[in-house]
């Protein structure tokens, strides 16, 4: 089970539940029937808007021919990875004074600041001003060695044209 857990730890147990009963071509109606869980509660949980409790766990498992405890397991994974998420977005309050265009591709109010923080700043460094780029130093509290590490590869262009002459 340990390999298992590794795997898929940190995703709700109900996307698990609908890709297992997928498997064994079963339906969402005969878990609700043989478990004795409400239908609409077995729909919540596979939509991931509903948690598992314990005693859900152990009948689905017994249901689906898992080990014991399980989906418990994999619950508290994903509670542990939702409450490490939580802890990040409140860890970076707020959001810098950068240009709302350079995330372009996502909802810049939804952004958690804190989780995807190297992403945030790679992102500035390639694509900022000078400004955006000491507002993020500033906002992430980055140390000269840090920022290093996120500052994109430079191409000197001798090599550049070396190589398209050649």
């Amino acid at each position: 089970m340990d390999s298992r857990i590794d795997i898929i730890k940190g995703i709700h147990p109900g996307k698990f539940i609908g890709r297992e009963l997928k498997k064994q071509n079963s339906t969402r109606r005969v878990l609700a029937e043989e478990t004795g869980i409400p239908y609409q509660t077995i729909n919540a949980i596979i939509a991931g808007r509903r948690n598992l409790t314990t005693g859900q766990a152990l009948k689905i498992d017994s249901l689906l021919n898992l080990e014991e405890g399980f989906l418990a397991i994999l619950q508290t994974y994903y509670d542990i990875k939702q409450y490490r998420e939580k802890e990040l977005a409140n860890l970076y309050t707020g959001c810098p004074r950068i240009r709302r265009i350079l995330f372009w591709d996502t909802d810049f109010d939804k952004i958690n600041w804190g989780k995807y923080k190297a992403t945030v700043i790679k992102r500035i460094f390639e694509r900022g001003n000078k400004e955006e780029m000491d507002e993020i130093k500033r906002f992430y509290n980055l140390s000269t060695s840090e920022i290093r590490q996120y500052q994109p590869k430079k191409i000197r262009s001798t090599k550049l044209i070396q190589r398209t002459n050649g």
